[in-house]
């Protein structure tokens, strides 16, 4: 068995899901959930906070690789500027302290889960709760979203660009 945490990157809520996996067929939920950061705390402390409860996960679980959606631009860029640093430090600790690293764009997780590159949030979420065989979708959304994200790397064998280091 082999494990992957799935990250949904943001600044105010990080999404993050475990799974143990054979192949696509054989798997299993480890954990799921969310960090969060105060939005009354300082820019340099949330990502901070964000870096030190990644590492902590990627301490606790260890995993064999990680995965991480990549950054989705939409009409604010003020946002998307954040959200870019948050992803940062994001991946800074992944592949610092785990050395396998693989992103997928939200059209690729899209594609994976549904079959439709266009699929609503709520589709993606109905077929994380399928493929897990859970009783409801996980909740809050962008813990769904990470294990979306796991559930796209174990489909594609992690087919995308990785980045190991030693």
């Amino acid at each position: 068995m082999k494990r992957v945490i799935g990250f949904d990157p943001g600044l105010a809520i990080v999404g993050y899901g475990v799974l143990d996996f054979e192949d696509f067929n054989r798997k299993k939920v480890v954990d799921y959930g969310v960090i969060t950061t105060p939005k009354d705390e300082s820019f340099p402390v949330r990502l901070a906070l964000i870096y030190k409860g990644v590492t902590e996960l990627i301490e606790k679980y260890k995993p064999d690789e990680i995965a991480a959606e990549e950054l989705f631009f939409n009409t604010n860029i003020t946002t998307g500027i954040n959200v870019a640093h948050a992803r940062g430090v994001l991946l800074l600790s992944a592949i610092h302290h785990c050395g396998k690293l693989y992103e997928y764009t939200p059209l690729q997780i899209k594609q994976a889960m549904t079959g439709y590159g266009r699929a609503e949030k709520k589709q993606i979420q109905e077929m994380v709760r399928v493929y897990l065989g859970l009783a409801k979708a996980p909740k809050p959304d962008d813990a769904a979203d990470a294990l979306a994200v796991a559930l796209t790397h174990i489909q594609t064998g992690g087919l995308t660009d990785k980045f190991f280091i030693q």
